[in-house]
Protein backbone atom coordinates (compact mmCIF):
# COMPACT_ATOMS: atom_id res chain seq x y z
CA UNK A 1 0.00 0.00 0.00
CA UNK A 2 1.49 3.33 -1.03
CA UNK A 3 1.41 6.08 2.04
CA UNK A 4 0.42 9.64 1.03
CA UNK A 5 2.13 12.57 1.99
CA UNK A 6 2.08 16.06 1.13
CA UNK A 7 4.42 17.28 -1.89
CA UNK A 8 6.26 20.24 -0.46
CA UNK A 9 7.26 22.78 -2.61
CA UNK A 10 10.09 25.85 -1.20
CA UNK A 11 9.79 29.02 -2.90
CA UNK A 12 11.74 32.26 -2.02
CA UNK A 13 9.47 35.13 -1.89
CA UNK A 14 11.41 37.89 -0.98
CA UNK A 15 14.73 38.80 0.62
CA UNK A 16 15.38 40.90 3.40
CA UNK A 17 19.21 42.65 3.09
CA UNK A 18 20.62 44.15 0.64
CA UNK A 19 23.87 41.71 -0.37
CA UNK A 20 23.07 38.28 -2.82
CA UNK A 21 22.32 35.30 -1.91
CA UNK A 22 25.88 33.11 -1.10
CA UNK A 23 24.54 30.03 -3.26
CA UNK A 24 23.06 31.96 -6.14
CA UNK A 25 19.24 31.91 -5.24
CA UNK A 26 16.92 34.29 -6.53
CA UNK A 27 13.62 35.32 -5.52
CA UNK A 28 11.31 33.43 -7.36
CA UNK A 29 13.34 30.32 -7.50
CA UNK A 30 11.23 27.05 -6.06
CA UNK A 31 12.26 23.47 -4.72
CA UNK A 32 10.55 19.95 -4.87
CA UNK A 33 12.09 19.23 -1.13
CA UNK A 34 12.23 15.33 -2.72
CA UNK A 35 13.77 16.05 -5.84
CA UNK A 36 15.69 19.82 -5.15
CA UNK A 37 17.28 18.05 -2.16
CA UNK A 38 21.04 19.21 -3.27
CA UNK A 39 20.00 22.20 -5.15
CA UNK A 40 18.84 24.23 -1.89
CA UNK A 41 21.26 25.82 0.50
CA UNK A 42 22.12 23.86 3.34
CA UNK A 43 21.90 26.51 6.07
CA UNK A 44 18.02 26.93 4.10
CA UNK A 45 17.40 23.40 4.84
CA UNK A 46 18.22 23.34 8.05
CA UNK A 47 15.53 25.86 9.07
CA UNK A 48 13.06 24.39 6.61
CA UNK A 49 13.58 21.06 7.85
CA UNK A 50 11.10 21.53 11.42
CA UNK A 51 8.68 22.97 9.37
CA UNK A 52 8.46 19.64 6.87
CA UNK A 53 8.76 17.41 9.68
CA UNK A 54 5.83 18.56 11.68
CA UNK A 55 3.75 19.16 8.12
CA UNK A 56 4.43 15.53 6.77
CA UNK A 57 3.45 14.03 10.45
CA UNK A 58 0.45 15.74 10.45
CA UNK A 59 1.07 18.67 12.26
CA UNK A 60 0.56 22.38 12.30
CA UNK A 61 3.26 24.33 12.16
CA UNK A 62 3.36 28.43 12.75
CA UNK A 63 2.00 30.35 10.15
CA UNK A 64 2.76 34.01 9.41
CA UNK A 65 0.48 36.79 9.63
CA UNK A 66 -1.08 36.38 6.20
CA UNK A 67 -1.91 32.42 7.14
CA UNK A 68 0.86 31.64 5.38
CA UNK A 69 4.25 28.90 6.28
CA UNK A 70 7.01 30.98 5.61
CA UNK A 71 10.88 31.32 7.28
CA UNK A 72 13.59 33.09 6.29
CA UNK A 73 17.02 31.81 5.94
CA UNK A 74 20.12 32.49 8.61
CA UNK A 75 22.58 34.44 6.35
CA UNK A 76 22.20 37.83 7.79
CA UNK A 77 23.45 39.73 5.02
CA UNK A 78 20.63 38.27 2.83
CA UNK A 79 17.92 36.35 4.56
CA UNK A 80 15.91 35.03 1.73
CA UNK A 81 12.02 34.69 2.56
CA UNK A 82 10.79 31.32 1.93
CA UNK A 83 7.20 29.79 1.47
CA UNK A 84 6.42 26.64 1.85
CA UNK A 85 3.47 24.96 0.05
CA UNK A 86 1.87 21.83 -0.08
CA UNK A 87 0.91 19.33 -2.71
CA UNK A 88 -1.64 16.76 -2.19
CA UNK A 89 0.32 14.01 -4.19
CA UNK A 90 1.20 10.33 -4.43
CA UNK A 91 5.26 10.41 -3.92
Amino acid sequence: MTEKKPKIILTIIGRLGKAGCHRGHRIGDTFDFDNDRGKLCPMAMHVAFPYIDILRYGGTPPRAKDGKIKFCCPDCDTANVFEITLKEDLL
